[in-house]
């Protein structure tokens, strides 16, 4: 079942596509849902993904397909397939819209250690990230600090964008914090009754704690680097 909302916004975006081939902005989506911002797109872009309804086109930033359709949100514009044998869902031809390069604002806390753990600051700011970058769930940006993680990829400056979750699996690089007052950015093992977080450096040596000690806060979905 779809809220209203959801409802409301996947038949706008399968008009746009029947009429354009060109799939709607956010900024479109949010006006066209009178949403006070861009995040509450994101959102509902998400739940429709997860319920199978669209996809996200890959390598093409903001580009959307619809799969299907409920049968009530295309009654008398859509005929059903000639097998159909009471189908909740009516497929819809794929779609090939253009790009649009989408922004969303996501809350920026702080800077967060890749090398030993610092304080992680929660304050007010935000950081626009391209909503392309982004998948499924809630997310925060980190800028990072350090360089225990340079051979993953991550460098000192670097915004780590960071899917918000409380759990991971072995080998997830996580935002971890420890003795609930310092986090820093590692890999993450559990070894027996500890938790070893590792860093992508050979300088620096692994840190292990009592399982307790350790709080999962998010896992890396995601970079942005700044070029000066």
């Amino acid at each position: 079942m779809l809220t209203a909302k959801q409802h409301e916004l996947l038949r706008f975006i399968h008009d746009r596509l029947e009429g354009t081939g060109i799939s709607p902005s956010f900024e479109e989506m949010k006006d066209a849902l009178d949403l006070k911002s861009k995040s509450g797109v994101h959102r509902l872009i998400s739940a429709l993904e997860e319920r199978g309804f669209i996809r996200r086109l890959p390598n093409r930033a903001r580009a959307l397909e619809v799969l299907k359709m409920p049968d009530s949100a295309v009654a008398g514009s859509m005929p059903k397939p000639a097998n159909d044998l009471g189908a909740q869902t009516t497929r819809v031809p794929a779609q090939m819209p253009e790009a649009a390069n989408d922004v969303i604002d996501i809350p920026l806390h702080g800077r967060i250690a890749a090398g030993a753990p610092i304080e992680a600051f929660e304050d007010h700011q935000s950081l626009p990230v391209p909503a392309a970058l982004l998948g499924p769930g809630e997310h925060f940006a980190l800028e990072v600090s350090g360089d225990s993680m340079i051979e993953a990829g991550i460098f000192d400056g670097d915004y780590a964008l960071i899917r918000r979750a409380d759990t991971a699996r072995d080998g997830d690089i996580v935002v971890a914090l420890v003795e609930n007052e310092e986090a820093t950015l590692k890999y993450l093992w559990r070894d027996g009754g500890n938790v070893r977080l590792d860093p992508a450096n050979a300088s620096y040596e692994p840190q292990v704690y009592e399982s307790r000690a350790v709080q999962v806060q998010g896992k890396l979905a995601g970079l942005l680097r700044r070029y000066h």
